[in-house]
């Protein structure tokens, strides 16, 4: 059987004496300090090569890591997120007590606002959401579905929206029961998403028209937190 030279106990007996006077010197110091000089010029090029491929690693890491953020954090995302295009279908959805709420995390910097067209009975519910990704680049895990929202309104369909910041897409559930808008854009993550509560379980009647207002009120509200 043909074996690996490294690995036969015979060829290694075989050419030990070989290896050994390869390292050790061989005639005056300068001869070896000559016969070694090519090997360490050969190795100070690849580690100074490999200093310079390590530092353009690192370099386009740290680019890649830390998205230059094109939008500014908001105080109150409901102030910034006025709704009006979704309000002209549902009413007023700031009349009936906006909740807000921050979260400053050394990684992402989030902001909620839950808007309703009800007091304790509501045919729509709106809840807006922005996150400002400041160590890693967002656009990587964009496509991702959330098993979250999955879980919570079971398979739909998810549709790309053109014209809306570098990308976009709506997922709608079965029945069009809950519409969701996503869109990536400048280190930023924009969602929108409209649900039926109360009594009425469904969203209003006219999808398309839906779908408009949302993507309407996001470019409003990315134009409002815009830098």
């Amino acid at each position: 059987m043909i074996t690996d030279p490294e690995l036969d106990g015979a060829w290694e007996a075989e050419h030990a004496g070989e290896r050994a006077e390869e390292l050790a010197p061989r005639g005056r110091a300068e001869g070896a300090a000559g016969a070694r000089r090519p090997w360490l010029w050969a190795l100070g090029g690849a580690v100074a090569a490999s200093a310079v491929w390590a530092g353009g690693l690192y370099a386009f890491g740290e680019k890649l890591a830390a998205p230059e953020i094109s939008y500014r954090a908001t105080k109150n995302l409901c102030e910034d997120f006025r709704a009006q295009a979704l309000g002209r279908i549902a009413g007023d959805l700031h009349r009936y007590r906006p909740m807000n709420q921050q979260n400053d995390h050394p990684a992402v910097r989030g902001a909620i606002c839950v808007l309703q067209n009800g007091e304790s009975v509501s045919t729509l519910t709106v809840r807006a959401q922005v996150d400002l990704h400041k160590k890693t680049d967002p656009g990587a895990e964009f496509d991702v579905p959330s098993l979250w929202l999955a879980a919570d309104i079971g398979a739909g369909r998810t549709e790309a929206v053109e014209g809306l910041g570098e990308r976009a897409v709506v997922l709608v559930s079965p029945g069009d029961a809950t519409v969701q808008l996503r869109v990536l854009d400048g280190g930023a993550v924009f969602t929108i998403e409209a649900y039926g509560t109360g009594r009425a379980q469904n969203a209003p009647a006219d999808t398309a028209a839906l779908h408009a207002a949302m993507a309407e009120d996001a470019r409003a509200l990315m134009a409002a937190l815009k830098k």
